[in-house]
């Protein structure tokens, strides 16, 4: 024995079947349904009773040589319009219930677009039974006098069939009568439902031919239907029967407190013969067509069913009605069935009502109704896609695998593709021209569905007993019943005879001259003689009669004998045929042993090369699906990189010309800076030269700045050129008292400016972020910012049409007083279109206490000796030259905006 490879659970291997290599058809039968108007158009047309062609409305596609495009398909069997549904019947269902009775399955079911006519074609109507009642009919008209009393025959949880004695069954039958929850009214009698009354018209019943009259018969059936690709039961007790009210003995309903507990789905199972069927349906037995076809009317109730734009009542699930006969032989004597669970047969029917496929387009579904079309379609596409791998495989000797299950339709009827049965096929279209398109489409697919071949059942094995037993064992009870009959016939006879004798008169003799009373007793005695001898002569006749009858029964038993004796060398000599064809059978047995071994070894190779072509393949796929995602991925780094270096290159650009600006300003301050202390150098050593010197003129205080709110206007600045031309050069001031002074030094001295400028003022257009909170302080030096757009909160439009924006942001210092900064930034336009702010800079603005309370220069004329120290420090040269001014480096503002009087740390 191999070892079964790794991580893999061995297949069970396949039931032994006898090889049969005769293979049948699918049998696939057209029904046209007629037309809602007469007047309306047609686009199918019957040519024969096998070949339709399908006419092209106007405004659809066209050949190439601009003529309607007109397609003819060829079925089995076509019925036009005007066939009747025991035409139908007749040539449809009758072989398959034909079959069945004879121990073969059948599976039939109805495929087309919605609305064509699939339920009608198998339910019907009153008075035109559709396929299924007839079929229900046929089958207890063959098999009506045959039938076996009610739970003989018992189901199991596993697909199989069992049979109980008549003792068995009597309990049975029993405990479920007292397991029954329902009490019935006084006027509870069945009630035929006016829906499916005379849905059969007396002349229209049939029977089949050939019944084998030496088996017992007995019928169940199930009602499924697959919803959304779940299985659900018809016939099973739901949570809405269950609340329905009961009645108690005065026939008042009783209220039950119930909670609603949906319906629970099934699951399919594969049997010990490799069959499948649903786990847990429920299957019941029928003694009649009429209980058989309300059990299927009150599960009918329960499927399915919608309105859509296209159809009143839609089916929106597959329903699936199997007809289950078990048959098991009778034993020798014709009187008992045979107690033997291998001897019985059980051969099943399943007739499949397929939802329409539709589109939702022309249906207008909506919500749970898309759903439900969605599965439809699904279900019958997988269906399609695996009638189209059995076909390849048979026609071009392929091995591909069929995707039973992917769907639970394809999966339940597996086994009838696999050789279990007959399998047919009624396709229902609609002639309007609005289903066209979907018509070609069922057309095609019906077409190639008659190419799948399905190996032909075989027939089942004969038991082995004497046939005609029922019969004998029927004539012989009757010919016992006639013979009981004429004993006691004969019996009440004798028994008159006895009952007739006269009575003896009395024989008391009074006188002894008594001449009456002996010869009235002895003509007594004479007659109840004369009456004996006529019975003994009737009991002679009735031994002769009797001794006649069983010399001809010991004739009957050993004529019997010898017809025995001569079956048993008939049954030596066909024990003798039977062992040489199973030495025959033995022998293919092996070779066929042999050829399945070499065709394993051929499919595990072949399996192997194609897992080798898939793997290959896939790692093709992947390949190249990764080569995709990296060449755009490359494309995208390189668009992202572009992007960044454009970005970069910009904020350089704007780097480097605000160092650049930064650096120039600050060698400008630099200069100045050092210009400044020169000139006061120069100033201080020639006051020291100097011997006499008028007074300063007195420094004129600053105009008072109107703050932001009073100034009407932006106010323009005046440029560094201009304040040098408004203050007076040092040749214009009044010559000094010293004479001993070197001739001045003939420069342009730079004028402080009389307001302080903002870091942000520039040729750029400014953004200038103030909120509403912000207090004015009515400082003397206010920043400024020319060409800018004031604004509360900032925007996206007022971004775009600037360059650099401020944040003006007020908060207390730790002195106590309020502290101003500005918060600097430059726009960066993004990627995506919009803008953002890189802050760059942070400037404060800051008040603080003078150290010194004035910056006068002490007179030589006039001034008291005793003035003010503080004053007078001003006045040492030591003390002057001490103080500097400083500015911090980097600012975009001009000169003179943060001077801060520093005292220079002297060397120690």
């Amino acid at each position: 024995m191999n070892r079964q490879a790794k991580c893999k659970t061995p297949r069970r291997p396949p039931p032994k079947k006898p090889p049969n290599s005769q293979r049948d058809p699918v049998g696939v039968y057209l029904r046209v349904r007629p037309l809602v108007a007469e007047d309306e158009e047609c686009c199918i047309e019957v040519i024969s009773s096998s070949t339709v062609q399908l006419h092209a409305p106007e405004g659809f596609k066209v050949n190439r040589n601009g003529e309607y495009k007109e397609t003819q398909y060829s079925f089995k069997k076509v019925f036009g319009v005007s066939v009747s549904q025991m035409e139908l019947f007749e040539n449809v269902a009758k072989p398959l219930v034909v079959d069945l009775i004879h121990g073969k399955n059948g599976l039939l079911f109805t495929y087309g677009v919605t609305g064509s006519g699939k339920t009608f074609t198998m339910t019907g109507s009153p008075g035109q039974g559709g396929l299924l009642p007839r079929s229900l009919d046929m089958i207890f008209n063959s098999v009506g006098p045959f039938q076996a009393k009610r739970y003989i025959f018992k189901t199991d949880d596993k697909n199989s069939m069992e049979v109980q004695s008549e003792v068995d069954a009597l309990l049975e039958r029993q405990r479920r009568e007292n397991n029954l929850t329902v009490l019935k009214t006084p006027s509870s009698r069945q009630k035929v439902d006016p829906e499916i009354g005379d849905m059969l018209k007396p002349e229209e019943t049939c029977k089949a031919d050939g019944v084998d009259e030496d088996s017992c018969y007995s019928v169940f059936v199930s009602y499924i239907e697959i919803y959304n690709n779940y299985i659900y039961d018809l016939l099973e007790e739901t949570q809405e029967d269950a609340i329905k009210p009961k009645w108690n003995g005065g026939g008042t309903p009783v209220r039950q407190n119930t909670e609603f507990i949906p319906p629970q789905s099934k699951i399919l199972r594969e049997d010990q013969n490799h069959n499948m069927y649903v786990a847990g349906c429920m299957e019941v037995e029928v003694k009649s067509a009429e209980e058989a076809f309300q059990v299927f009317w009150r599960g009918q109730k329960k499927r399915k069913v919608a309105n859509t734009r296209l159809n009143r009542e839609s089916s929106r699930s597959h329903s699936v009605f199997i007809i289950k006969l078990a048959q098991a032989p009778l034993d020798a004597e014709g009187d008992n069935i045979l107690q033997d669970k291998n001897q019985v047969s059980v051969s099943q029917l399943c007739l499949v009502d397929l939802a329409g496929s539709e589109r939702t387009g022309r249906t207008g579904a909506e919500g749970t109704r898309i759903r439900e079309a969605g599965n439809i379609n699904q279900s019958l596409l997988n269906l399609r896609t695996c009638l189209e791998i059995l076909r390849e495989n048979q026609m071009y000797g392929t091995n591909k695998m069929v995707p039973y299950r992917d769907s639970k339709v394809s999966h339940l009827f597996k086994n009838y593709f696999d050789g279990e049965g007959k399998v047919r096929m009624v396709v229902c279209v609609n002639p309007k021209t609005d289903d066209y398109e979907e018509t070609l489409l069922v057309m095609r697919f019906a077409e190639m569905t008659q190419e799948v071949e399905v190996v032909r059942p075989v027939d089942r094995p004969i038991c082995g007993f004497t046939p005609g037993r029922r019969h004998r064992n029927q004539a012989f009870r009757e010919e016992m019943s006639q013979r009981v009959e004429d004993r006691g016939d004969a019996m009440s006879a004798l028994n008159g005879v006895v009952l007739s004798l006269p009575p003896l008169p009395t024989s008391e003799l009074t006188d002894p001259n008594d001449e009456l009373t002996i010869p009235r007793l002895v003509e007594a005695l004479q007659n109840r003689q004369r009456i004996r001898q006529m019975m003994i002569e009737e009991f002679n006749r009735a031994a002769s009669r009797m001794k006649s009858m069983l010399q001809e029964l010991d004739s009957n038993i050993i004529s019997k004998e010898n017809v025995i004796l001569e079956q048993n060398g008939r049954l030596a000599e066909k024990d003798k045929v039977m062992h040489s064809n199973k030495m025959e059978i033995e022998r293919l047995e092996k070779k066929t042993k042999m050829q399945e071994h070499k065709i394993d070894i051929l499919q595990k190779t072949t399996k192997i090369y194609e897992d080798d072509k898939r793997s290959l393949q896939q790692e093709v796929e992947t390949r190249g699906h990764r080569l995709q995602r990296e060449l755009s991925e490359k494309r995208r780094m390189e668009q992202r990189m572009q992007g960044m270096v454009s970005d970069t290159q910009h904020k350089w650009e704007k780097e480097c010309e605000r160092r650049v600006n930064a650096m120039q300003l600050e060698m400008q301050n630099k200069l100045w800076v050092k210009d400044e202390k020169l000139k006061q150098l120069k100033a201080i050593v020639t006051e020291s030269k100097t011997p006499g010197r008028p007074d300063p003129q007195p420094r004129q205080p600053l105009p008072q700045r109107p703050s932001r709110e009073e100034r009407p206007s932006r106010e323009k600045r005046p440029s560094r050129e201009e304040r040098r031309e408004e203050r007076p050069s040092r040749e214009e001031r009044p010559p000094s008292k010293r004479s001993a002074s070197p001739p001045p030094v003939p420069t342009t001295t730079p004028v402080r400016p009389r307001h302080r400028r903002s870091r942000s003022a520039g040729v750029e257009k400014w953004v200038d972020h103030k909120p509403p909170s912000s207090l004015d302080l009515g400082t003397v030096l206010q920043p400024v910012i020319p060409n800018a757009i004031q604004v509360s909160a900032p925007n996206e439009k007022a971004l775009s049409k600037c360059d650099r924006y401020v944040l003006t942001h007020q908060e207390v210092a730790s002195d106590g007083e309020i502290q101003t900064k500005l918060i600097k930034g430059e726009v960066i336009k993004t990627r995506g279109g919009g803008q953002s702010v890189q802050f760059t800079d942070i400037e404060t603005l800051k008040q603080e206490l003078a150290t010194v309370s004035s910056r006068k220069r002490k007179s030589s004329e006039g001034a008291a000796s005793s003035g003010s120290q503080t004053d007078g420090a001003w006045t040492d040269v030591k003390t002057r030259c001490s103080v500097a001014l400083e500015m911090r480096a980097g600012s975009n503002m001009g000169p003179g905006v943060e001077h801060h009087g520093i005292s220079k740390r002297r060397k120690p």
